[in-house]
């Protein structure tokens, strides 16, 4: 009788530095240290998206020094309080990403530069906040924290390129830079997001833009190999007509 083989190789191997399987391990592409920024970046991270395979906040925690992730599905008040923050020093100015709406309109993070950040050779402390979660939980995260965010002075903003809800998001085989099927036309991911808007708002943002979409690009191109394109399902007739087509 062929003995079975020990449960420790068939449990996928996972990278120790990336926390991934080794066949999709993005050690090669994730800076060796992690890039420094001015701007203060919190990631307020829905527990179910913690746990999708494809969330791509790792991607940011790894690649960047000044990120923190906090996982409770709303943000409170010692979240954004800093201990680096004293009565002497500049205020922090904090920005939290999320597209405009007709009762909370957001200015685009280029409008958002041009306005408040003149002077980019010594441009003012910055605090950036990123919902992660599905459109769903992350409107219900950015809602339950509307008090928080009031209290923070917080300025919503956007991406330049804003959402369409009347177009279909793409898939993983529509771009080289998205992993799952969006609800809307313009959705990004996180690492996306987070990117975009540094490379708006960072003195050398142009080149932590770079780094940041390259993991990103790669984590695609190797997920990729391991999906099958998704077919989507026929709509349904009713019972009813689906007799009379028979019948014609």
């Amino acid at each position: 009788m062929e003995e079975e083989p020990d449960a420790n190789h068939r449990r996928r191997q996972i990278c120790n530095s990336c926390d991934r399987p080794n066949p999709i391990c993005l050690c090669h592409v994730i800076p060796n240290d992690p890039i420094p920024t001015n701007t203060e970046i919190i990631i307020v991270h829905h527990p179910h998206e913690s746990r999708h395979k494809l969330n791509t906040t790792p991607l940011l925690t790894k690649s960047l020094r000044n990120v923190t992730r906090i996982p409770p599905r709303r943000l409170r008040r010692h979240h954004i309080s800093s201990a680096g923050e004293t009565s002497v020093s500049p205020p922090i100015r904090t920005i939290y990403l999320f597209p405009s709406s007709p009762s909370s309109p957001a200015v685009t993070i280029s409008e958002f530069k041009s306005l408040n950040q003149r002077d980019i050779s010594n441009p003012p402390p910055l605090r950036l906040i990123v919902f992660d979660a599905t459109w769903k939980h992350a409107s219900e995260m950015v809602k339950a924290s509307e008090e928080v965010l009031r209290e923070a002075g917080a300025v919503r903003v956007c991406l330049d390129t804003g959402i369409d809800a009347s177009v279909s998001g793409g898939t993983i085989y529509d771009s080289e830079l998205v992993l799952r099927k969006e609800p809307f036309g313009g959705c990004v991911t996180t690492a996306e997001a987070v990117a975009r808007c540094l490379g708006a708002i960072e003195p050398d943002g142009e080149e932590i833009e770079r780094k940041l979409i390259s993991v990103l690009k790669e984590m695609v191109r190797l997920q990729s190999k391991f999906l099958k394109p998704m077919n989507p399902r026929p709509k349904l007739l009713k019972k009813r007509l689906q007799n009379q087509s028979a019948n014609t």
